[in-house]
């Protein structure tokens, strides 16, 4: 690479989401690529506007936690200079609760995680683990983040997500109706998604609850290619992903 970018990961929050494990399995890709990586530990750094301005993506993993207003208005005034932000699971669809102006940005927020039946549950993480499956929508057959990635089933925390409607939405999971449940029809909600805010890129994936999510083939393709997707820069499609992975994920080359 004969030019290298800027990214900054910003992490915390609760730690059973496991943020220092999960965005270390990433960074190693984001250097490959060529960025210069900084790591902070809060928003705090949102707030200086001298070095947000030269920040091309943002990888966010910060859990509920609180922003303050001069921190959130340096995150969206990078992003609508042209920053990325890129997330997953509650690291960005469950952040900064308080702040409606974030949940705005974002355009999808978790709700909740509906989880076994309650003759099941032990009072641990585990009790909201359900088999799901993620569905791919036809848009993501071109998108160069979901590009030849299929349906794909998953065993743990299946996001049910208040969203709107500028979200782009590549991908669907669909909260099942069982016995104990007080919903009476099914509910789809948006698992993988795009958005344009001014000149950023935004990209949300909602598994990666553990290292384990984000450690199957298919949610580790999604994530490391909206990294890059979301960037400054990335306008054009990046390379198809190695041999390898492409075998691992039923990815065409």
């Amino acid at each position: 690479m004969t030019t290298t970018r800027s990214a900054l990961v910003v992490r915390g929050g609760w730690d059973g989401h496991q943020p220092v494990e999960a965005t270390d399995l990433f960074i190693p890709h984001l250097r490959e690529h060529g960025f210069e990586v900084r790591i902070e530990e809060s928003p705090a750094i949102y707030a200086d506007a001298e070095y947000m301005a030269g920040v091309d993506l943002i990888v966010q993993c910060m859990t509920m936690s609180t922003i303050e207003r001069p921190q959130f208005e340096g995150l969206r005034a990078a992003v609508e200079a042209g920053t990325g932000l890129a997330g997953w699971h509650g690291g960005i669809a469950d952040s900064y609760r308080s702040e409606s102006d974030y949940l705005t940005l974002i355009g999808g927020q978790f709700g909740c995680h509906p989880g076994k039946h309650p003759d099941e549950r032990r009072g641990e993480q585990a009790d909201n683990y359900v088999p799901y499956t993620v569905n791919m929508l036809p848009a993501a057959a071109e998108h160069p983040v979901t590009r030849g990635i299929e349906d794909f089933d998953l065993v743990t925390e299946q996001y049910w997500v208040l969203s709107d409607d500028y979200i782009d939405v590549l991908a669907t999971t669909t909260q099942k109706v069982r016995e104990w449940d007080p919903w009476h029809r099914p509910i789809t909600s948006p698992a993988i998604w795009t958005r344009q805010w001014g000149k950023g890129r935004i990209f949300v994936a909602t598994p990666g609850h553990h290292v384990d999510v984000l450690e199957d083939p298919s949610v580790r393709t999604v994530v490391e290619r909206g990294l890059l997707w979301a960037a400054r820069g990335s306008e054009e499609p990046y390379a198809a992903p190695t041999a390898d992975r492409a075998h691992r994920t039923g990815v065409a080359r």
